[in-house]
């Protein structure tokens, strides 16, 4: 018998905006969620993930989605304007940076038990901060998940697991350091068909949209698919 392998988009609500983040970030990541957190909450958002990258200049990656888990441009925007003057006023970054609002994508990071719940079937990434037996890495299809809160495990039917290792595990959700969805063909179709992206023939204006705000928005590169983005760059504060 077949895997049923559908992903049914969530329904919007207050308890799916205010649902916790069961996988978060640690460090200067951690005060900027935190920071991000009521922002987004009284916009109508829930923050997904925070990152930094660096190289060519720093990087401030904010990653939200509304509770039915849609990001459009429009709204990268708004968070974008609404975040803009509370970064500015906390200064949690010291040296200058360029700000990112994303959607999270079909690819989705997973922090949420109900990102764990949608994915069952699916095929996932997941690291752990302290792993089980040695090991850190793991990657398989998601069959469930059981407990509540950070007591909770994610049961993962291992595709990565050598001969002498067991195929099922179970795996803490206080301890993951950092899960994602594989992009696989059956993930794509079962997305498309709850309407929650589109990722083939993208329109050529959408993905060269540009939205400015008061001299607040730098020209973003082509939208990436399931991940509109509006950026800014943020100069060096003031000593």
């Amino acid at each position: 018998m077949e895997q049923d392998k559908s992903i049914t988009a969530p329904e919007s609500g207050p308890d799916l905006l205010d649902e916790p983040r069961l996988v978060t970030e640690n460090g200067v990541a951690g005060r900027i969620a935190a920071i991000a957190t009521p922002v987004l909450r009284d916009l109508g958002f829930r923050l997904v993930r925070v990152k930094l990258y660096s190289g060519e200049g720093s990087t401030l990656q904010i990653m939200a989605e509304r509770p039915d888990g849609t990001m459009n441009v429009d709204d990268c925007e708004a968070v974008s304007m609404g975040l803009s003057p509370v970064l500015d006023l906390e200064e949690p970054l010291h040296e200058a940076y360029r700000l990112e609002i994303s959607s999270p994508g079909i690819d989705r990071p997973m922090v949420r038990r109900s990102d764990f719940e949608r994915a069952v079937s699916h095929e996932a990434r997941i690291e752990l901060n302290f792993g089980i037996d040695g090991r850190k890495r793991f990657r398989g299809w998601i069959e469930g998940v059981e407990g509540e809160g950070r007591d909770a495990v994610v049961l993962l039917r291992r595709i990565d697991a050598r001969a002498e290792e067991p195929s099922d595990v179970r795996l803490p959700i206080n301890d993951i350091g950092e899960a994602r969805l594989v992009l696989t063909e059956a993930l794509i179709r079962e997305t498309l068909r709850a309407g929650k992206a589109e990722l083939e023939n993208p329109a050529p204006e959408e993905d060269e949209i540009v939205r400015r705000g008061p001299g607040r928005f730098a020209k973003p590169k082509p939208l990436s698919p399931g991940a509109a983005a509006a950026r800014r760059n943020r100069p060096l504060p003031k000593r």
